[in-house]
């Protein structure tokens, strides 16, 4: 009977078989990804494309997303149009009309950033809501668009600038490359934009984070907006401050960190030596015929001791590779004087 059963199904037609086990075969669940591409490195370029089966069933969809530099985005065609749709996009389950929409936020910053400021509140935090988005082309696509906000509206946001903040610092430091990159560039943007003497305060906090890899990315952002200040700047800032803020980051885990570091304390040393230059006391006589001695100025090295502790103190003037002024009086004296050569 069994021979009998076996025969019949060898003696079924080939197209019959292959039918049965293509039944078989749709009858198993199927599991795929949506991206036909890996989302670990960048996309070159937009397009969704759906390929229709022998079923009339489409396969998986291939979704690119384009990354466009600044200087090569268009304007938008309808610019109030654009405006009432760009809260929706931002706030969209689709991550695809998210990257569109942030896009879309980056032509407005550019070219109608007038006319997209009333609405930069209800923005900006849909921008960091991206930043937090576990597809990394949003995440790179943030990034840029923050870097093209900064650019535009400079001091406008500093009160919203906290939590965008620490989402740069955060994807600089440890996300993928291609978009710490971005988010690098990201900072750079917010130190060059906007004012040190705004952005500064919203640092130093970020100095003393937890996680080593933020206060090294903070410390950069700290060691290029510093100089920004100039001389006035620091002035009024407080120098002092600044050394203290400096000389915490000296001590640190990671080189990046103690290298801003030492950036920073050399930048304000020469700052402060030309405020308070080193010039040696001179006598005036009083109409009595009394000699008076003017006040002498405080030296780098004692203006450190007074402001830091003894420890940081140290750190700070080995950095700076301050010698005291008694050592080298002291040091030409003997070597001029023609007793020391006996």
């Amino acid at each position: 009977m069994e021979s009998n059963t076996l025969k019949d199904l060898n003696t079924l037609p080939v197209t019959e078989t292959m039918s049965e086990c293509f039944k078989e075969s749709l009858a198993k669940p199927c599991v795929a990804k949506m991206n036909a591409k890996s989302e670990d490195r960048p996309l070159p370029s937009s397009t969704i494309a759906l390929n229709p089966t022998s079923l009339g069933e489409p396969e998986k969809a291939t979704v690119e997303v384009e990354y466009i530099e600044s200087e090569n985005l268009d304007n938008v065609d309808h610019a109030d149009a654009v405006l009432k749709m760009v809260l929706a996009g931002l706030d969209s389950k689709d991550w695809v009309s998210v990257c569109e929409a942030l896009n879309n936020v980056r032509r407005l910053s550019i070219f109608h950033k007038e006319a997209m400021l009333p609405i930069l509140e209800k923005v900006i935090p849909l921008v960091v809501k991206s930043l937090k988005n576990p597809r990394s082309a949003v995440c790179k696509t943030a990034c840029m668009t923050s870097a093209d906000i900064f650019s535009a509206y400079n001091d406008h946001i500093t009160d919203l600038l906290d939590s965008l903040l620490t989402q740069l610092l955060l994807k600089s430091s440890q996300d993928k490359r291609f978009v710490c990159e971005a988010a690098e560039k990201a900072l750079t943007s917010m130190t060059k934009y906007v004012s040190p003497t705004l952005l500064l305060p919203k640092l130093q906090p970020c100095l003393k984070n937890r996680n080593p890899r933020i206060r090294a990315k903070a410390s950069l952002c700290f060691s290029r907006s510093v100089p920004r200040l100039g001389v006035e700047g620091i002035k009024e800032y407080g120098i002092d401050k600044l050394v203290q803020a400096a000389a915490s980051q000296l001590s640190d885990q990671l080189p990046e960190s103690r290298e801003a570091a030492r950036t920073v304390l050399l930048e304000l040393q020469n700052v402060y030596e030309k405020a308070h230059p080193l010039i040696k006391p001179e006598t005036s006589s009083s109409p009595e015929g009394e000699k008076i001695s003017e006040a002498e100025p405080i030296t780098w090295e004692i203006f450190c001791q007074s402001k830091l502790s003894a420890l940081s103190a140290q750190a700070v003037l080995r950095v700076t590779s301050v010698v005291p002024v008694t050592a080298r009086e002291v040091l030409v004296t003997t070597c001029s004087s023609p007793t020391s050569q006996l």
